[in-house]
């Protein structure tokens, strides 16, 4: 769990009591307010979801390919021109 997800989790929650002090008094504003803490919040705490799942995910594959060259580099010299003239080829439509 990262910065991102806890402070969002935190804006989550203060924008849901905020909201329940605005129910609770008739503040219409302060209910508002709420939402758009809770809104932001939701935002917040999807974004470090997904930071940290990039993070668990492609930061091995990341290291796998650092690894693979250090260890092969006429290989990945090789599977890299494929891999560009493949990208040049399906960006021109061929």
């Amino acid at each position: 769990m990262n910065n991102d997800t806890l402070a969002g989790t935190g804006s989550d929650l203060g924008g849901k009591l905020k909201e329940g002090l605005g129910n609770a008094t008739g503040d219409k504003s302060l209910q508002s307010e709420g939402v758009a803490d809770q809104l932001s919040g939701t935002v917040q705490k999807t974004y470090g979801q997904a930071k940290d799942a990039v993070e668990e995910n492609v930061r091995p594959l990341v290291d796998y390919v650092r690894q693979f060259s250090k260890e092969r580099p006429f290989a990945a010299a090789a599977v890299a021109g494929v891999l560009g003239i493949a990208l040049i080829n399906t960006l021109r439509g061929k």
